[in-house]
């Protein structure tokens, strides 16, 4: 077979070019993308790493051989660069196909975790309906991922679980901690608030909710009551701030890769995994990931992963002051040219929000396309403009360099 050549290997430290950009563009070859909260395109590093993986550790991990041990080799480093993007340890990450699994995976332990704990303590806790047996209870919000909520109203319409659905002020965008503590029932098992939302960009008090989370257990194991865990969907926020898992003080942390650079793969960061805490296999199989997630693993995507995690961790500060400034500067742009008629719905007073997402109103009785709210006079979008990407109208065509403004890809 005619070898084929491995891809040179990409400069280090990218910090000073903003991510998913490529090259210069000419105005003709320009495209404005602004989905990114959706999915980012692939770094060229995470392509080559990924890449590099296909030809080199094309074997089982599980395998002695070779291409076996070289792929075991790339999963064990891409655990452990995961951990050190997050502030955890390797042995808290588990590999999973995405976010939606990831969730799925903390939800579903919890209904587990919930009636073992019932049987092993031989007694019965008090619930809100006696009659109908006690039922696992759930914390969350309103402005949650379908991932979370929908998981969450199917074990609700097949009575497996209770859950309340706290909603997030019209103040601040957020879910208000007392409402969290004041829905806290007996037979609580997990609160889960997403770290930032990807429409409005607004972060979630998630530390102080580990805080008040942590010194109501400790009345609770005084009652005989069991410990409420936390979880958090960080799905938004990594790539575009710090996240340290001992600043949350969370449990469990979804990571999806997408949304950072990454290819189409997640992981989850469990506290002190099966030993602090719990987790139950949705899947049964070749005993993979300590058997929490069997499967064989997809070497290649997790070599991506653990790419893109060392990327984060090396410029996510140089990424997220170029978001900011990109961001900052579409909205100064925004109010220029629309003045009062304009409204930029996540500027809430004293509350952070992502460098990257900017979600406004526009008023006017002659706009034209699809308005989310159904009222013809107000549309509503929401801009995910991460990278450097501008939409031709805001940038002029004649934009060149030395303006000291942002440029486009």
């Amino acid at each position: 077979m005619e070898a084929v050549p491995t891809p040179k290997k990409a400069t280090r430290g990218r910090a000073v070019s903003p991510p998913g950009c490529r090259r210069e563009k000419s105005p003709q070859e320009r495209k404005v993308y602004m989905d990114y909260n959706a999915t980012t395109p692939l770094e060229p590093e995470v392509i080559q790493a990924m890449t590099e993986a296909m030809w080199e550790a094309w074997g089982n991990p599980s395998s002695p051989y070779t291409a076996g041990k070289k792929a075991k080799d790339i999963i064990s480093a891409a655990r452990e660069t995961l951990a050190n993007m997050i502030g955890g340890k390797p042995q808290d990450i588990i590999f999973t196909s995405g976010g939606t699994e990831s969730n799925n995976l903390v939800i579903h332990s919890m209904v587990k975790y919930f009636h073992e704990n019932q049987t092993s303590r031989g007694d019965v806790v008090e619930q809100h309906s006696p009659e109908e047996g006690a039922r696992p209870h759930f914390i969350t919000c309103t402005v949650e991922h379908d991932s979370i909520r929908l998981p969450l109203e199917h074990l609700v319409e097949e009575q497996v679980a209770e859950v309340t659905f706290v909603p997030v002020s019209r103040v601040n965008g957020q879910a208000e901690i007392d409402d969290i503590l004041a829905a806290v029932r007996p037979t609580t098992c997990l609160v889960t608030i997403m770290l930032a939302n990807n429409e409005t960009g607004v972060v979630m008090p998630v530390p102080e909710i580990s805080q008040r989370i942590r010194a109501l257990n400790q009345r609770r194991a005084a009652s005989g009551l069991p410990r409420v865990l936390v979880h958090t969907d960080a799905a938004q926020a990594l790539g575009k701030r710090r996240v340290d898992v001992e600043d949350l003080g969370v449990d469990f942390l979804t990571i999806v890769g997408h949304k950072f650079y990454g290819p189409r793969i997640g992981a989850l960061y469990v506290r002190g995994l099966g030993k602090v805490t719990p987790l139950y296999p949705m899947l049964f199989g070749g005993g993979q990931e300590r058997n929490f997630r069997p499967g064989t693993e997809n070497t290649p995507m997790i070599a991506g992963l653990g790419k893109a995690a060392e990327l984060v961790t090396e410029n996510w500060e140089a990424y997220e002051a170029h978001m900011r400034d990109v961001r900052d500067y579409l909205e100064e742009r925004l109010q220029a040219e629309f003045g009062k008629r304009i409204h930029l719905n996540s500027r809430f007073p004293g509350v952070e929000r992502l460098p990257n997402t900017c979600n406004f109103s526009i008023q006017g009785h002659q706009l034209q396309g699809d308005c989310p709210s159904r009222q013809p006079s107000v549309a509503v979008w929401c801009l995910r403009s991460a990278g450097c990407c501008w939409p031709a109208w805001v940038l002029p065509a004649t934009q060149t360099k030395g303006t000291g403004r942002p440029q486009c890809c």
